[in-house]
């Protein structure tokens, strides 16, 4: 019996190159055929996540009946085609180029920051001479300050215009452009400014040349004599996979590793630049105790017995609910499981990890995690999105890079934030109104989404919102979302530390079953990977029945007797600064475990921390972090802790075992994570039923009508202990220094001007500041946020008051 001859796609060509048959796709270009089948095409401009500009001409090859050579970037493949990327003419056009391109490059590869990693150093050693034949004085670029990130030497510039489009493809904001025409062309940003995109420092991995390096690694070391080791991203919930290089022991940078589901080629700025917290001379080395209000260094069995000492008499004393744990997002997996196994070992349920929430009302009815809908390579093809509560550009710099790419393929986006941030992509609708607006107005949208879908609202919905009737912009954003089930909701930062959290989170719930879409909740941090290790005060491992305790506010304002501190600083990491200090104050006993000496000037922590142990952080110990998809990703140290530095989960352990408990005679941190059985994790993008929480947010006031409300904001530079110390980083123009922002028409009520010096006062205290005028803010409110020392003195969000100095 004869078979039928297989039949390929409708869309697949077959063409031939280097006299081997290739498999392709109607219309592809043939550089993207080479790069998956080989062989090698050199190029300078192309770059698979950028448009195709065909300006370097170094990618020529020879196309069989073509009258010359044609760019393999810029030619779409056609059945039958025949190419030679090495024949003598491919060969002579590629040299050629070369020649070219050389004409006026500086040639100082000796004390180039790029050599030996450098694309045009490789391509010169296979496809340039010995000699040139260019007599003529080269140009010169004189170079700019373009901010504290990027390191320029223009003349090395070949005009791949790389850095260029992924401004304005990728980005979202052109910050570099080209001037000039021919060899007098310059690459320069608008008006001689810096460079300030989140995003800013992939143009160094970009740029093919030394022209865009690093200036923070400038001159640290070569490329060759780095030792590189795989790693995770802390600082937000993406997951972000990493490469840590280090020399010799200390960590000189970190690059992107691809991972095209999470974040592709690219690295946020914070992620990259971070790095030179480790090295800050604020490190702590060994274990330290305070004695008669002395601090003095002591080696580990004399700290961890004086830890032990110290704890237990607080439970004898006064019982061991009067023991409390907080712990940083940025922990591992493995450290959160050890927290709240210690706690629970010593009979407290008292730990938890959300330091910037307020309202908690909502617990019992959150799912296995806080979690994204889907997977977030699936974001960037949503047809609509509303975002609540979110400055997701700032706050998950490459979630936010998903959404403009859906935005790019049309998605429309709406926003409902307290805040008029700005965004790297159209708005289709946005709602910038007063917070507490934030819950009616959110009711609205789904008042108009259940008389668009014809459904029948909850009796608890209709009988708490009877009269929040449907503004025409809230009819717009649920009439987008309602078109297409591939939408989705997304529940950001700010909506998590908002006074009315609770309402928000099952307002947006109730939103997307209405309209059948996926809700997002954005996760800080490794907080996925908090909730799944239990440390929650009112669920244990994978949300398991366990000793119930208070949350992370309620700690505060309630204080503990005793404090164990992984890797928080309480007037810096916590919403309430304020309330933070007292507690410790207050306190009898603090041990903390941190990877920073406490400093007079950011912290009062010297006058009421009893112990101070050394924290691995991340760059030295193993551990998972659990991203929003509930994606668990392991990693080692990429470098030896620091002097007497130990990692969390060790500490922990013996810990556990100087108190006497069972369970704590772990080997490594896989048998720690083993022991957690993550494998028993049922992932699920239900976010749970929809209820709405009953009664007001414990401890929070509504502002009278001569007050103003005070919005507490999480800057992206002030979101844990890493980036605080990271002197690029706070040098960036997205680190302004700390000020109270007011509209102009707020500002001009209260007699005020921009630049002003004035006093912002809370029950809790006040702080000094300069006033900022920001139209971005809405009326009665003053934004100031949280992260600095100069604002450690206020509460979270409350009642306020603005006046001159």
């Amino acid at each position: 019996m004869t078979q039928a001859p297989e039949t390929k796609p409708a869309d697949q060509v077959t063409i031939e190159v280097d006299g081997k048959p290739m498999p392709a796709r109607k219309g592809q270009m043939l550089i993207e055929v080479t790069d998956a089948f080989g062989p090698y095409v050199p190029r300078f401009c192309y770059h698979k996540k950028l448009s195709v500009v065909a300006n370097c001409r170094m990618c020529l090859v020879e196309v069989e009946k073509a009258p010359k050579p044609l760019p393999a970037c810029a030619t779409p493949v056609m059945d039958g085609m025949k190419v030679h990327t090495r024949s003598a003419k491919a060969r002579d056009a590629q040299k050629g180029t070369m020649e070219f391109l050389l004409i006026n490059h500086p040639l100082d590869c000796p004390i180039c920051d790029q050599g030996g990693e450098c694309p045009l150093q490789d391509l010169a050693l296979g496809y340039g001479k010995d000699i040139s034949r260019y007599t003529e004085g080269k140009r010169v670029v004189d170079d700019k300050d373009i901010g504290p990130l990027i390191a320029t030497e223009m003349t090395r510039c070949i005009h791949c215009t790389r850095c260029v489009r992924f401004g304005q493809e990728v980005a979202g904001v052109m910050e570099f452009g080209a001037i000039g025409r021919g060899e007098h062309m310059e690459i320069r940003t608008f008006l001689d400014r810096s460079i300030d995109s989140e995003l800013s420092g992939n143009v160094i991995d970009l740029c093919p040349v030394g022209a865009l390096t690093s200036k923070p690694f400038r001159f640290k070391a070569r490329a060759w004599e780095l030792s590189s080791r795989p790693s995770i991203s802390p600082h937000d919930c993406v997951g972000t996979n990493i490469t840590v290089q280090n020399l010799r022991g200390k960590v000189l940078r970190v690059l992107p590793r691809e991972n095209e589901d999470l974040n592709e080629c690219w690295l946020a700025d914070r992620d990259r630049y971070s790095y030179e917290a480790l090295n800050s001379a604020e490190r702590l080395r060994a274990p330290m105790i305070r004695v008669d209000g002395k601090w003095r260094e002591t080696d580990w069995e004399s700290a961890l017995e004086f830890t032990v000492r110290g704890i237990k008499k607080v439970i004898k004393s006064h019982g061991a609910e009067q023991l409390g744990a907080l712990a940083a997002p940025i922990s591992t997996l493995e450290e959160f499981y050890l927290l709240q196994k210690l706690v629970r070992g010593l009979g407290s349920g008292n730990v938890d990890h959300r330091l910037h929430q307020m309202d908690f009302r909502d617990d019992t009815q959150m799912p296995l995690f806080p979690a994204f809908g889907q997977p977030l390579a699936e974001l960037a093809h949503a047809r609509a999105m509303l975002l609540v509560g979110s400055n997701i550009r700032k706050d998950q710099p490459l979630i936010g890079l998903r959404v403009r790419q859906a935005a790019l393929r049309g998605a429309q986006i709406a926003a409902l934030n307290p805040i008029d941030y700005q965004f790297n992509f159209p708005l289709a609708a946005k709602l910038i109104i007063h917070p507490l607006e934030m819950v009616p107005a959110l009711a609205a949208i789904a008042q108009a989404l259940g008389r668009i879908k014809k459904s029948d609202l909850p009796a608890a919905f209709s009988q708490r919102f009877r009269s929040a009737a449907p503004t025409p912009e809230a009819q717009a954003i649920a009439q987008m979302l309602a078109v297409d089930a591939h939408s989705a909701v997304l529940v950001g930062n700010a909506a998590a530390c908002h006074p009315q959290a609770a309402e928000l989170r099952a307002l947006a719930r109730l939103i997307a079953e209405l309209a059948r879409v996926r809700l997002w909740q954005l996760p800080e941090a490794n907080s996925a990977g908090a909730w799944l290790a239990g440390c929650v005060p009112h669920r244990g491992p994978l949300g398991q029945p366990a000793t119930a305790g208070k949350n992370a506010l309620a700690m505060l304002r309630e204080p503990r007797k005793a404090y164990v501190l992984l890797g928080v600083e309480p007037e810096l990491d916590c919403l309430s600064p304020s309330g933070a200090r007292s507690a410790m104050e207050a306190a009898e006993f603090v041990v903390m475990l941190t990877s920073f000496r406490p400093s007079p000037y950011r912290t009062r922590a010297p006058e009421y921390v009893n112990v101070l142990l050394p924290l691995a952080p991340f760059t030295e110990t193993g551990g998972g972090f659990v991203n929003g998809e509930g994606r668990v990703q392991t990693f080692g140290e990429a470098v030896r802790p620091l002097a007497e530095t130990r990692p969390g989960w060790k500490i922990l352990r013996m810990l556990g075992h100087m108190f006497g408990l069972s369970g704590f005679e772990q080997a490594s941190v896989e048998e720690v994570r083993t022991e957690i059985k993550l494998e028993d994790m049922q992932p699920s993008a239900d976010p749970g039923a929809w209820q709405l929480v009953a009664g007001a947010t414990p401890g929070f006031r509504v502002p009278q009508q001569s007050e103003l409300l005070r919005i507490a904001e999480v800057p992206m530079y002030a979101v844990d202990s890493l980036v605080r110390r990271a002197p690029a980083l706070q040098a960036a123009a997205d680190n302004p220094k700390p000020a109270a922002q007011l509209n102009a028409e707020q500002a001009r009520k209260l007699g005020l001007h921009d630049g002003d010096r004035v006093c912002v006062r809370m029950v809790e205290g006040d702080a000094e500041l300069a006033l900022l005028i920001d139209d971005r803010v809405p009326g009665s409110c003053v934004l100031v946020p949280v992260g600095y020392p100069e604002t450690a003195s206020l509460g979270a969000y409350g009642p306020a008051n603005v006046t001159k100095l």
